[in-house]
């Protein structure tokens, strides 16, 4: 018999034994691109300098955006602090979305533009796969759970 509506699904043992690798395997794939991002603005820096500029961003917040994707995708990589990287790197994605994907193109007709939609899109998306690590937090195979900030079961 189904739980009632909004109650707790209960987890059969096949189900808990995915728990760990699937929350290591959501922390890998949604930090690899932020720490390959983060070192592509280092060794592009001029040139990433100059588009923010072009699309309205001050090019002085770079060392920030920098800072924020290589150390905040290290340690949600490594299941450090994950809640709060994991809530810095969502609204970092929401902000980047809103600026380069939609007011920076023109707000409405940015949403015209097919591939501008798609983007701002996936940087929405990928905010909530933050936002879940949130919830969730980083998993027993991590370096939370190590530490005891993390219920090694989670």
């Amino acid at each position: 018999m189904p739980p009632p509506l909004g109650g707790p699904v209960p987890e059969t043992t096949s189900m808990a034994q995915l728990t760990a690798p699937a929350l290591l395997a959501a922390r890998v794939l949604l930090s690899f691109m932020f720490i390959l991002s983060g070192i592509q603005k280092i060794t592009g820096y001029a040139g990433t300098v100059g588009y923010m500029e072009a699309m309205g961003v001050p090019g002085v917040l770079l060392p920030l955006a920098i800072l924020t994707e290589v150390v905040g995708g290290i340690a949600v990589l490594v299941g450090w602090q994950t809640r709060i990287a994991a809530f810095l790197l969502a609204g970092f994605s929401v902000v980047a979305g809103y600026l380069f994907h939609y007011a920076a193109i023109g707000g409405q007709d940015a949403m015209a533009d097919m591939m501008q939609q798609i983007m701002f899109f996936k940087n929405l998306a990928i905010a909530g796969g933050f936002l879940a690590l949130v919830g969730v937090g980083a998993g027993a195979w991590s370096l939370d759970a190590r530490s005891g900030r993390e219920l090694a079961t989670a």
